[in-house]
């Protein structure tokens, strides 16, 4: 027993420092956020905007490379702020999880098409904590979860990551045998999908250059790709082109030269940084193909107090193609 002890003392007294700081609360997940978080009010148009308590949504023209061909379809991009709890990384709902909540600006992105005969349906929720610059300290600058589901007619699948200290633990579910059931830990780098919340943040910190980024969850199912940080060139430039409507434009382009796949993202280069429309060109059955969406409407609602059939005014409102 002696010797036992002796060999293991140090992993042993690890163990018993791990259960202490979960008993005291001490671990990065638990640390009660108001006592560590230095309060810092955002900026007045930013707290206008984002905590009026309404969320923006916003439709989009679709065609979708699927199959080696484009497939028409429609897309809605949703941005809204929520209190998200640290420890659970679930919406927090109750007084009691106050403390161990941060805001974040969540995406929930819905892109649905037609291919031949069946549809498909996907769905990416991102949740990203907001902080006002970079002089303001914080225990969470890192996307804290992002989720993914797709359904089709042949079967569907779910994606999750969530952030553990230095690395993003993903678990993955599927109807396709070769990637039935997945469970495993990717570097902590940026994530494709929080970009979008960090076009709406704070555009001028997006990274320029060379980096490395953990690919788009849907690219990713649509292709049957694992996730893992990949190489990249991105560029903030000026958008010159017609496709896309608005005035005074950025477009942010993503290119991974080790993946054959190209993401380019435009939207107003004035606050609040509205997305008109993006770009996504890969190879689909050996065809070079690039999937587009382009605004069609936004507004501004409270949606989740919606949901009764005489409110489909406003989801013809949403979806018109104007």
């Amino acid at each position: 027993m002696k010797q036992t002890i002796t060999k293991n003392f140090l992993l042993i007294v690890l163990a018993i420092a791990v259960v202490f700081a979960f008993a005291m609360k001490a671990t990065i997940f638990q640390n009660p956020v108001s006592a560590t978080v230095p309060a810092s009010p955002p900026p007045a148009n930013f707290a206008a905007y984002w905590f009026a308590g309404k969320a923006e949504l916003n439709s989009y023209t679709l065609q979708q490379a699927q199959y080696g061909s484009l497939n028409a379809g429609e897309a809605v991009l949703i941005f809204v702020t929520e209190d998200f709890r640290t420890d659970k990384q679930v919406k927090a709902e109750t007084p009691e999880s106050h403390d161990k909540s941060v805001p974040v600006l969540k995406t929930n992105l819905s892109k649905k098409f037609t291919t031949g005969i069946y549809d498909y349906s996907l769905f990416t929720s991102v949740f990203t904590p907001i902080s006002h610059g970079n002089s303001q300290p914080t225990l969470f600058p890192n996307t804290l979860k992002v989720s993914t589901s797709a359904q089709e007619w042949c079967g569907h699948s779910y994606l999750q990551l969530n952030y553990a200290t230095n690395a993003y633990h993903v678990d993955s579910k599927s109807y396709f045998e070769s990637e039935v059931s997945e469970d495993y830990e990717v570097e902590k780098v940026m994530l494709e999908d929080e970009l979008w919340n960090r076009i709406r943040l704070a555009p001028d910190q997006l990274p320029v250059g060379e980096t490395r980024l953990i690919s788009g969850t849907m690219a990713a199912r649509l292709r049957h790709k694992r996730l893992e940080p990949l190489p990249v060139k991105t560029k903030l430039s000026d958008y010159e082109g017609i496709l896309f409507p608005g005035k005074l434009l950025k477009s942010y382009t993503v290119q991974y030269p080790t993946d054959d796949r190209t993401l380019m993202i435009v939207f107003e280069s004035a606050f609040p940084h509205k997305i008109v429309g993006w770009e996504e060109t890969y190879k689909s059955k050996d065809n070079l193909l690039t999937s587009r969406a382009v605004l069609k409407k936004t507004i501004q609602s409270d949606y989740w107090n919606h949901n009764a059939p005489a409110d489909s005014t406003l989801r013809r409102e949403l979806l018109i193609n104007r």
